[in-house]
């Protein structure tokens, strides 16, 4: 059975600048997803989301917004949290191309989730500790 992108969703949680939830709408359309949920973004409906959305503000018009991940996620069958640092809890890890895989998979049955913190601090252990994975991409050394 093939996967859905009609049931793959991108969860924002506590965005602190709208201009990242309209770059981030944007990524989505050029990738196919359409389904923004935001967790108690700290700006949003504003114009600079709309503006740095670029030919996504139909993906911003349809976003829901929720006040806890818990309400973003309540429905998925595979919660993808995502982190750039190391953590000491060991969660289930997914490397990059093995997400992608999955996620679309696990489309195919049920809601998946792939959710991202705030820029500043990315997500809590509590909130990843309600995802089913992690996805960790080490940086990359520079040359």
């Amino acid at each position: 059975m093939a996967g859905s992108f009609a049931k793959i969703r991108v969860v924002l949680v506590n965005t602190s600048h709208p201009g990242n939830i309209g770059a981030a709408a944007r990524a989505m359309k050029n990738m196919g997803l359409e389904r923004l949920y935001l967790v108690a973004p700290r700006d949003f409906p504003a114009p600079r989301a709309v503006w740095r959305a670029a030919g996504a503000a139909d993906v911003l018009e349809r976003a829901v917004v929720v006040e806890s991940l818990a309400d973003a996620i309540a429905d998925c069958g595979l919660v993808i949290g995502t982190s750039a640092r190391e953590r000491r809890i060991p969660w289930p890890l997914l490397e990059p191309r093995e997400c992608g895989v999955r996620a679309w998979e696990e489309s195919a049955q049920h809601e998946v989730a792939l959710v991202f913190g705030r820029e500043d601090r990315g997500l809590t252990n509590e909130e990843l500790a309600q995802c089913t994975c992690l996805l960790y991409t080490s940086p990359s050394p520079r040359d």
